[in-house]
């Protein structure tokens, strides 16, 4: 019996995205952009994660396959394959309250990273997700967003890059509220009481760093030696480099609140996973 040819391979189920559709998609400038990128500008994914989807073969362009680096219209038809949908349902965001001593991201300098404590028996006991742990939750767990050495609090690892971009992206508009112990010159017990207010006002609005103006915050006093910062960026060290500009010195920081989810009563050095009906 002669060789039947053979059957074309039916495309992967796929859900559309009309990129010229989407409110939500930061513009590009240029009549094209690379398709990692446009993909990432439209909340679909990162540009790592579109990389690995496009090698897979999980994405179309205007209904043809797409090659990695192609450059596309602004109102190109993307498609992303069911695969991919299930590969970031399985992704994880894990909320620790790191302590004093670890670092956020890899190790350093012999301190341990902060996902050295994502582990079954440091799971916060009121965590109420259904979600089981497994050590394939490890996997590109990542800081979005960092806390130093001697700061404690809210810290965000996630796999997505989707609340990567959006916590820490450039164009993240995500609040993040400090709580800060200070003290100035010999006084710290009633730091506030000395304080300037003009210096003050310079903590909200009027100082740089690194050669660059900082956004507009908001700080105020909790009480007579502690500041609540609420930030829109997030520079290496800036709360305590702020600080030193007016001449306060930071003795203790803690991250309350990033975005809409809070710190609430979880203990030091325990976690619990982002629920489902959490957004940032």
């Amino acid at each position: 019996m002669p060789d039947q040819p053979p059957h074309p391979r039916p495309k992967p189920a796929a859900t559309r995205i009309r990129a010229a559709d989407s409110a939500d998609a930061a513009p590009s400038t240029g009549s094209t952009v690379r398709l990692n990128k446009r993909m990432a500008e439209l909340g679909l994914c990162s540009r790592r994660e579109a990389d690995d989807w496009i090698a897979r073969g999980w994405v179309r362009v205007n209904g043809e396959p797409a090659v990695m680096g192609q450059p596309v219209a602004l109102n190109a038809r993307i498609e992303v394959a069911r695969e991919a949908e299930q590969q970031q349902r399985q992704q994880v965001t894990i909320l620790i309250n790191k302590p004093v001593g670890y670092v956020s991201g890899q190790a350093e300098d012999g301190h341990e990273p902060a996902v050295v404590l994502v582990q079954p028996q440091n799971r916060w006991r009121e965590c109420n997700s259904r979600m089981r742990w497994g050590h394939e939750q490890l996997r590109g767990l990542a800081p979005a967003g960092r806390l130093d050495i001697d700061s404690i609090g809210l810290l965000v690892l996630t796999q997505d890059g989707r609340v990567a971009r959006h916590l820490i992206g450039a164009d993240s508009e995500v609040e993040k509220e400090y709580l800060v112990r200070v003290s100035y010159g010999a006084e710290a017990a009633n730091v506030q009481g000395v304080f300037p207010p003009e210096k003050l006002a310079l903590l909200c609005h009027g100082l740089s760093l690194d050669g660059e103006p900082l956004r507009p915050a908001r700080v105020e006093w909790q009480n007579s030696e502690q500041l609540r910062f609420v930030l829109k960026e997030g520079k290496k060290r800036q709360i305590r480099r702020m600080c030193e500009q007016v001449g306060l010195f930071v003795t203790g920081l803690k991250r309350v609140r990033i975005g809409m989810v809070n710190l609430g009563h979880l203990p030091v050095g325990q976690w619990r996973y982002l629920a489902p009906h959490e957004r940032f």
